[in-house]
């Protein structure tokens, strides 16, 4: 029997983002977006169903077996944290695991644009943090809080699933509910979290009606609230908040999303070149009266070119992100260009030895 706790130290000492089983074959990390298999034994699905076991315990287990998925988080004894996933995969047990930073990163260290920072200021509204699965929002998202906690007494609820980062009290109290176990789902703790007295508020992810409905309420109550959708960009991200409500409902949500929405930050994390690791590149749109006009006149479309226009405002767009990281050094060109909305005008700027005029906000160059 292989034993999961050395399964995922091993992961941790490899510096791996996520290890996965399968039935049938060795256990297999992903480091810096790359898979590898690991010096183990194959995996049997009785090795498979003692692992999720050991981890969840019989009563969990149950539900398991019966939905066939089961989300949750577990611990190693040296205090690593991994969020889990337990599925079927061709009738047999399979488990991925992303592994949690023991320490929240800051802002800075995460290479975000200091706008992120002032987000953390405001006193409402909706702040959304995009992007697709392993883009690091839960990382951008636990480190805003971070740097909350550390400067204001506020009151933070968040609403996860399941719980990632853990949050230490500092100048803020603290509480973190997880999906399953602390409440029903996130509709439900949404229903109550106003009676709870919080300052901010922060749902884990905008997954359905009902839970957006409630978060884009809470933050039309005058709450902070945080949250992400697995959406790539800002147009698609206010596309996707309103089509999910019927279409009788969609000029109200328009309306609301108009008065709530502070920002979307959507992210993508690019293989660095200079050192082992990720980093972020960042669409940022700030909800100016230009953008809120466009969404509640459905104008979507010119989104892109109000965040173009609008950089020293603190707006960018990916592919100013992309080129900024490039000429700073951090990322390979070919993939650059590969994954920018336009390559073809991707290839034309990153001309090697060219400069690249880097656009501050005003608070910022005030600094300096």
């Amino acid at each position: 029997m292989i034993d999961i706790k050395t399964i995922l130290a091993n992961g941790i000492e490899n510096k791996a983002s996520d290890v996965h089983i399968n039935v049938g074959m060795p256990p297999v990390l992903r480091k810096n977006t790359e898979l590898m298999a690991m010096d183990f034994p194959p995996i049997t699905n009785d090795d498979a169903k003692e692992m999720v076991l050991s981890m969840i315990g019989p009563d969990k287990f149950k539900k398991f077996l019966e939905n066939r998925d089961f989300d949750f988080s577990t611990t190693v004894d040296d205090g690593h944290r991994f969020r889990v996933n337990a599925h079927y995969q061709r009738d047999t047990i399979a488990i991925s695991f992303r592994v949690i930073p023991k320490h929240i990163l800051a802002i800075d260290d995460l290479h975000l644009p200091p706008i992120v920072k002032e987000l953390t200021e405001l006193p409402r509204g909706l702040v959304l943090v995009t992007g697709h699965t392993g883009s690091g929002k839960s990382t951008t998202l636990a480190a805003m809080i971070g740097l909350i906690n550390s400067k204001y007494g506020k009151r933070v609820i968040t609403l996860e699933d399941p719980i990632e980062y853990l949050l230490e009290n500092e100048s803020s109290m603290i509480e973190q509910r997880e999906v399953g176990s602390d409440c029903p789902n996130f509709a439900s703790g949404l229903r109550h979290v106003l009676r709870q007295d919080p300052d901010i508020i922060m749902v884990g992810e905008m997954r359905d009606l009902e839970t957006t409905s409630f978060t884009v309420t809470a933050a039309e109550t005058g709450h902070l609230v945080f949250s992400t959708l697995h959406t790539i960009n800002a147009p698609q991200t206010v596309e996707r908040i309103i089509d999910i409500y019927p279409a009788n409902q969609q000029n109200q949500i328009r309306t609301m999303l108009a008065n709530t929405l502070q920002a979307v930050v959507s992210q993508t994390l690019f293989k660095r070149v200079d050192e082992p690791g990720m980093i972020p590149c960042t669409e940022i749109l700030l909800c100016t009266s230009a953008t809120r006009n466009c969404i509640r006149e459905n104008r979507i479309y010119e989104i892109p070119n109000i965040i173009e226009t609008s950089r020293r405002l603190g707006m960018q767009s990916l592919d100013n992100s992309i080129a900024e990281m490039y000429f700073k050094g951090y990322i390979d060109r070919e993939e650059a260009i590969a994954c920018s909305t336009n390559p073809g005008k991707m290839e034309k700027t990153l001309i090697p030895n060219d400069k690249f005029e880097v656009v501050q906000t005003p608070e910022a160059s005030a600094k300096k």
